[in-house]
């Protein structure tokens, strides 16, 4: 069974910098999640930042507070133990929450806390879409669920 590496606040953790969470509903999810492969990680928390945080948003290479605080390399070892549980539990795929400083795919916060939008990935999205991983956001569960069968029935021929 393909196991999936998914953004904790997804499964409702409160991890989110101000607490929160950010828990999906949707029947695929929590069908995966009976099935058990889905793997939760807060890449933010992974790389010892706090819950609640400031908030914080990618600068080019760089993730700075909204008060000006460098947290780039707490995201960067986050980062980390996110490819290293995906690659210990074989994961070729994750579905991460859009728009983070460290889980956004294809989008994210452009550095000026005023919800503009640029192209991008966040640390953790870009560093395991460098090794092989496929990155999707929660709006993306129909591109996740297809690449999943896609994989499996793969898997069952070989």
């Amino acid at each position: 069974m393909q196991k999936i590496l998914v953004s904790a606040c997804l499964l409702g953790e409160k991890v989110r910098y101000d607490g929160g969470d950010n828990l999906l509903q949707d029947e695929r999810w929590l069908g995966w999640q009976r099935e058990g492969r889905l793997l939760p990680l807060c890449p933010e928390c992974a790389g010892g930042l706090s819950t609640p945080r400031a908030a914080a948003e990618r600068v080019g290479e760089r993730v700075i507070t909204r008060g000006g605080i460098d947290v780039s390399e707490e995201f960067a070892l986050g980062a980390e133990w996110a490819l290293a549980l995906a690659q210990g539990e074989k994961v070729a795929i994750a579905i991460l929450k859009a728009r983070s400083p460290s889980c956004g795919s294809g989008q994210i916060y452009d550095g000026s806390f005023s919800k503009k939008l640029v192209d991008g990935d966040g640390v953790t999205a870009a560093l395991l879409k460098a090794h092989g991983i496929k990155v999707f956001t929660e709006a993306q569960l129909d591109e996740a669920a297809a690449e999943l069968a896609r994989l499996e029935s793969t898997s069952s021929i070989s």
